[in-house]
């Protein structure tokens, strides 16, 4: 088979890289090994929280990206937005916010500023892009609008806790001021689930519910439980494919309804992708699902022929060919006992800080809660997000997402913000001709 672009990973980066190249004509094919970490994710979405630990600066958590920057470069000269460019990091982002209000995701927020989003656990973290359900208050917002709030578990359903969510949300100044009381939903039609706590998870209940089975009588007692308060939290377990159900409570019951990712699986996370999947294949992109890439061909500095699980005999040939398999949790960057590798060309590595892929003992720090510098490991790239391999560029083969290397995403909080600005300009790389 043979395609113009072909894919390595379905999580965000390696479908926003594949809907941006099929809008132009491009023909792309997918090699989706199973689940992403978008599954799996808050559905929210990180440009940069925070600077390094250890930051020379007054504040190190980020509100203006444009306003960090210069100091940003300096601390992180292998980070992918040093490797791009101011410019480049913030058009990038301007057109995923175009791109995401074209498909309807139903996100609040903008690269000009970070926002607050409130946690499940009832803490403030900045982000770029929420979901419009979930509670948001800008940097500058000294109060939450709402004075009375309902925070609402549902019954025997573990994975969200209102009483650890209202305690710790009064001890922010935001919600100081607000009357805070928790309350607990019995939907019968969950009785089932109840008898299996394996089974009693946000998308088994989300699957009983999507119906409508008992509509009316579900927003009658959302209502009820509210006890007049004006806005009311919500573990995020109505609505699987999108938010429509989610939509139809907030305007049956005529509150202020807001959604809380819970513990993974995450509906929020799995309505995005499910979003981008369903556009990449309505542009005609090719999902090769259940598939692992396992090796390359390569000859002259390019990339020949992908050779996966369910093609080990005929090869997948492209022009170009997108490494976006992902860190560590999908395998994209594996750890031997000995040393730190990318599984499937074996590319040059890279991390951060005192990180030396030959000396065990400087992946990781003393204290438990600090940074790791295996953390920060994945492949080098250049200024057009080429990797290379023993030193030499590969010239058709690109790295997106979390599986470039160089810094750490979860300790600055900007993953998806690197997953679809280097997604994106990939796409403008290989359109162009790859030059």
């Amino acid at each position: 088979m043979k395609f113009d672009v072909i894919i390595i990973g379905g999580g965000l980066a390696g479908l926003t890289c594949a809907i941006a190249l099929q809008q132009q004509g491009k023909q792309c094919a997918i090699v989706n090994n199973g689940q992403a970490a978008m599954d799996f994710s808050s559905g929210s979405l990180d440009l940069l929280s925070q600077l390094p630990e250890g930051s020379a600066v007054e504040k190190s958590a980020v509100e203006n990206f444009a306003e960090i920057y210069p100091h940003f470069t300096k601390l992180l000269p292998h980070h992918p937005y040093t490797l791009l460019g101011k410019e480049q990091v913030l058009a990038k982002a301007e057109r995923f916010e175009q791109l995401t209000q074209s498909l309807n995701l139903d996100l609040v927020g903008s690269s000009k500023e970070n926002h607050f989003r409130v946690t499940p656990l009832g803490g403030l973290r900045r982000t770029w892009l929420s979901a419009n359900s979930v509670p948001t208050l800008p940097l500058s917002q000294a109060e939450f609008p709402h004075k009375r709030i309902a925070v609402l578990g549902i019954e025997g359903y573990h994975d969200f806790q209102p009483q650890l969510l209202a305690d710790n949300l009064k001890q922010n100044p935001q919600f100081a001021h607000c009357e805070i009381n928790i309350g607990y939903l019995h939907i019968p039609q969950l009785d089932q689930l109840r008898n299996n706590a394996r089974e009693f998870r946000s998308v088994n209940i989300s699957q009983m519910l999507e119906h409508k089975l008992a509509f009316s009588e579900l927003a009658q007692e959302i209502k009820q439980a509210a006890n007049g308060a004006s806005a009311v939290f919500l573990p995020a377990c109505f609505g699987i494919d999108d938010q429509h159900f989610f939509n139809s409570l907030k305007q049956a019951t005529g509150l202020n309804l807001y959604e809380l990712p819970t513990l993974p699986p995450s509906l929020l996370g799995m309505r995005q992708r499910k979003a981008l999947k369903t556009e990449f294949e309505k542009l005609g992109g090719v999902l090769l699902n259940g598939d692992k890439a396992l090796r390359a061909e390569i000859v002259d500095h390019q990339v020949k022929a992908l050779y996966t699980q369910l093609h080990q005999d005929d090869a997948l040939y492209a022009e170009h060919f997108v490494l976006a398999s992902g860190h560590y949790f999908s395998s994209g960057i594996v750890a031997d006992f000995d040393r730190i590798l990318e599984p499937i060309f074996d590319l040059d590595i890279i991390g951060y800080g005192d990180f030396d892929n030959d000396k065990r003992l400087s992946w990781t720090k003393d204290r438990f809660s600090a940074p790791q510098p295996y953390q920060s490991v994945g492949v080098k790239i250049n200024a057009k997000c080429q990797v290379q391999k023993c030193g030499e560029i590969l010239t058709n083969l690109y790295a997106v997402g979390s599986v470039i290397g160089g810094y750490n995403n979860l300790e600055l909080g900007c993953s998806s913000g690197v997953a679809v600005i280097t997604a994106l300009t990939v796409a403008e790389q290989i359109l162009a001709g790859g030059k």
